[in-house]
């Protein structure tokens, strides 16, 4: 546990403990192939009379989907403040025991992949940093495009004197920022992000609190959602709307693009500390956020199922059934069938178990490639055109594993329809794609793809098509993974971007100074933040 007393010198853990495997298998196991990695989740929750650990961690399980890697939750008793966090899924990290250690009125939760620094438990959210006053724990979703800049204002400010997480060895934005609030005697936390915040590039949903306040913020850009809901003794922050509906809490108002909220005894305050110029992400509308959601009021099922309508419209095919690939081209497929007056059906069965794993595959494991998560319905394909919907092709050996599948499993023909145009650029902005070079689309044509997956058509939604279905004005989304137009400026040398910028032999800040200690933790974060 972390307390909110922080010596000068705060002991750096080692990295020695093992990634425990979850038991879930994904699509890593096919050679050279991972889908698109969804941005992080968060949650916050101001509750006096709550448990609000229990309130959060249900908020986590419910953004589950936006990050598998690891889990931590931060309250506060008003006195000082408690984290615990380990890797694996928001199940693995917490039980009843651990939940009930978090006392408080106060608390944070972050459900994380890394999209900026390595997956270690160092990098594990939320951070915790000292400030002039106490204390803050600060969870972060998105990516930050001028982290170098940050990291020199660091050194500018505190020098070798640095503390919080990059004192202990963490290599995500997420601690800059962090180190970055540590502020002077003289400003107020609040004060402080007034200040900061606007000197901060790229996309960030935050949510973070001292020993008294909750706040959220949200990058000029809006990238990536955050919204303010209301239970009946407090508020709740959280990544999607979802997550209010699981804990009890009625939607009030997405919090704006350029916001600061604070949220204490007196009540809800609100600060602008840039002009808000939206530019939403479309991917999450098309894949990332849960089907249940609503992003600038508009149902992400609801876009889904258009987007399906209309990609029927501009890519028909004479078939027999309409699929989906579960669960995210289903809303699609629904909205395909309907549109063309083909039946839809389920035509393969997904394994309920589906997510990360740690356990090296075999050679012979390798060859059944797709099958460990999904399964073809013969009964139902055998001797069927089928129009198979999925989200995204990213580098293609998934969906040539899947028609190579359904093909032996006695499909006549096989007609891959996608509800989202070609993926021809990186995301900078909190999703962690292929490459560039590693995107199939950047350097074959729809017809070559098509051959290349060995189907007997290919149709990709027309951009034009993805947005419309959103009821967003297009120039109020981000499509840069798309279109490679990116809304908010990028560092013209190629090393300041990617996963490994804040890595410390990159920092001018140098290594981590203070003395390493060992400590393991243990199954469940019983060893997390364990702070003097």
């Amino acid at each position: 546990m972390a307390r909110a007393a922080i010596p000068a010198a705060w002991p750096v853990w080692d990295d020695r403990s093992v990634a425990r495997g979850d038991g879930r298998l994904t699509h890593d196991l096919l050679p050279g192939e991972k889908g698109p990695q969804d941005a992080c989740g968060v949650f916050g929750v101001w509750a006096p009379g709550e448990e609000v650990a229990k309130l959060t961690y249900f908020g986590l399980y419910a953004l589950q989907h936006r990050g598998q890697e690891s889990a931590g939750i931060a309250t506060s008793n008003g006195e000082q403040i408690l984290v615990y966090k380990d890797m694996g899924l928001v199940s693995q990290v917490f039980d009843e025991a651990a939940l009930n250690t978090l006392q408080g009125y106060i608390a944070i939760g972050h459900a994380r992949y890394s999209t900026t620094g390595a997956s270690t438990w160092h990098n594990a959210q939320p951070t915790l940093g000292p400030t002039a006053a106490g204390t803050v724990a600060l969870g972060h979703n998105g990516n930050l495009t001028n982290t170098s800049e940050l990291v020199a204002l660091v050194e500018e400010r505190y020098g070798s004197a640095h503390r919080g997480e990059l004192a202990r060895g963490s290599t995500t934005d997420t601690a800059v920022l962090t180190a970055l609030l540590a502020g002077d005697p003289d400003h107020t936390l609040e004060a402080t992000a007034m200040e900061i915040l606007p000197r901060v590039r790229g996309a960030f949903s935050l949510v973070f609190i001292d020993e008294h306040t909750l706040y959220a913020a949200r990058d000029p850009h809006g990238v990536r959602p955050l919204v303010l809901g209301r239970l009946e003794r407090g508020w709740v922050v959280a990544s999607e709307t979802a997550a209010l509906d699981i804990v009890g809490a009625s939607f009030v108002r997405e919090v704006r693009p350029g916001e600061l909220i604070a949220i204490d005894a007196t009540g809800v305050r609100s600060q602008q500390f840039a002009p808000a110029t939206p530019t939403g992400c479309v991917f999450e509308y098309v894949y990332l956020a849960r089907p249940d959601t609503a992003i600038a009021g508009r149902s992400v099922h609801a876009a889904r199922v258009e987007m399906g309508r209309r990609l029927a419209r501009e890519h028909p095919a004479e078939a027999d059934l309409v699929i989906p690939v579960p669960e995210s081209g289903t809303p699609a497929a629904v909205g395909y069938a309907a549109e063309s007056g083909i039946p839809f059906a389920q035509g393969l069965t997904k394994n309920a178990y589906v997510g990360r794993t740690f356990i090296q595959p075999s050679q012979t494991i390798r060859q059944l490639g797709i099958r460990l998560k999904l399964n073809p319905l013969r009964e139902v394909i055998r001797d069927r055109r089928l129009v198979v919907v999925d989200d995204s092709i990213v580098r293609g050996n998934t969906q040539r594993a899947m028609v190579k599948m359904l093909r032996e499993a006695g499909a006549k023909e096989v007609h891959v329809r996608i509800s989202s145009p070609p993926v021809t650029w990186p995301c900078f902005y909190g999703i962690d794609f292929a490459t560039r070079a590693e995107l199939i689309a950047t350097g074959m044509t729809p017809e070559q793809i098509c051959a290349s997956i060995n189907a007997d058509s290919l149709g990709y939604i027309s951009l034009t098509g993805m947005v419309e279905a959103t009821n967003q004005p297009a120039s109020q989304l981000c499509t840069a993974c798309f279109s490679g137009s990116y809304p908010i400026e990028l560092p013209a040398e190629a090393q300041l971007l990617g996963k490994g910028v804040v890595e410390q032999s990159q920092l001018p800040l140098g290594p981590p100074e203070d003395p390493l200690v060992s400590v393991l933790p243990g199954v469940g974060g019983t060893g997390a933040l364990e702070h003097p």
